[in-house]
């Protein structure tokens, strides 16, 4: 086994400036030396966390994936208590993707004093969506994601930024999380954070399904009714590219359609900023660019998907 795995920070830092002075992987593969790439995880990981890892490997000389399952993100203590913990399998999966190191926390080493007074404010973003449904949600989730930045990021060894203002420490999210990552950028941007967030496209498997860790609760038939969620999106980008109408009620019917399939939202909205699109939605020919987001509860599964348009 060529990975790595580290429980504190003190071990992190000093791995991956150790690994960066080294070149690992820098020079001889022709990635540029002294550059780091972050995967922050919650584990129960798939090949959805496995292409976030390819794609970070590609480009930098070392890699990080952080592994921990954030109680800040939970408001349900049995949702925190029910979400997959496969540690084994995880490292299996990094380990044979060629990642550096595994930086596995503890909520102690994370939060010593406890759960944070202080913490990062997704604002009104964090409060549609996803956020509508889990209030705090991704006030959690940026607290931890700004944690792990910091203590990501090793105190010596990475290279300066490059002539194209590219920075040398990069952090990976998959684009599936759309408003995860919109409001990850977002805090990077308006709190000067010197780190490069990379965005990689969503898996998903032969069926259409977006890969996700919560997929293994669904029920074969409860699958099979899911299926309905990338059918959607589907139809609208066919519509898009054909500069068709989208009709968005049409399509929320064909939701509506599949058994077992409650409809949370299905909305096309502007692929930065996430502001609901009025133009070119139900009626008139659509042009310009998009991206549709869609969250629906498929039995007692919570499954979120986005596509875009144009």
């Amino acid at each position: 086994m060529s990975i790595t795995v580290v429980s504190t920070i003190a071990e992190l830092k000093a791995l991956s400036a150790d690994l960066l002075a080294r070149d690992v992987r820098g020079e001889a593969s022709g990635r540029t030396p002294g550059t780091l790439g972050l995967v922050p995880t919650m584990g129960a990981l798939h090949r959805g966390h496995a292409e976030l890892a390819k794609t970070a490997l590609g480009e930098n000389a070392v890699v990080v994936v952080s592994v921990f399952v954030n109680p800040l993100q939970f408001g349900d203590a049995t949702d925190l208590a029910r979400y997959p913990r496969t540690t084994e399998a995880d490292l299996a999966l990094l380990d044979e993707a060629g990642v550096d190191i595994m930086f596995a926390p503890s909520a102690q080493e994370m939060y010593p004093g406890g759960e944070p007074g202080v913490r990062v404010t997704a604002g009104e973003l964090g409060e549609l969506y996803e956020g509508a449904s889990r209030p705090g949600h991704f006030d959690g989730a940026l607290t931890v994601v700004a944690k792990l930045l910091h203590v990501g990021r090793p105190d010596t060894g990475l290279a300066p930024a490059g002539q194209d203002g590219r920075h040398a420490y990069r952090a990976y999210f998959g684009q599936k999380d759309a408003q995860q990552l919109a409001l990850v950028r977002r805090m990077v941007a308006d709190l000067n954070f010197p780190v490069d967030i990379v965005a990689v496209p969503t898996v998903r498997d032969e069926d259409g399904l977006a890969l996700s860790s919560r997929n293994r609760f669904l029920s074969g038939e409860e699958r099979d009714s899911a299926l309905v969620l990338s059918r959607a999106l589907r139809l609208l980008k066919r519509r898009a590219l054909a500069h068709e109408p989208l009709d968005i009620a049409s399509v929320e019917a064909l939701v509506h359609s599949a058994p077992g399939v409650d409809l949370d939202y299905l909305e096309v909205v502007h692929p930065q900023t996430l502001a609901v699109r009025a133009e070119n939605c139900q009626d008139t020919p659509f042009t310009g660019q998009a991206l549709a987001l869609i969250a629906a509860k498929v039995g007692p599964v919570r499954l979120i998907d986005n596509q875009p348009l144009g």
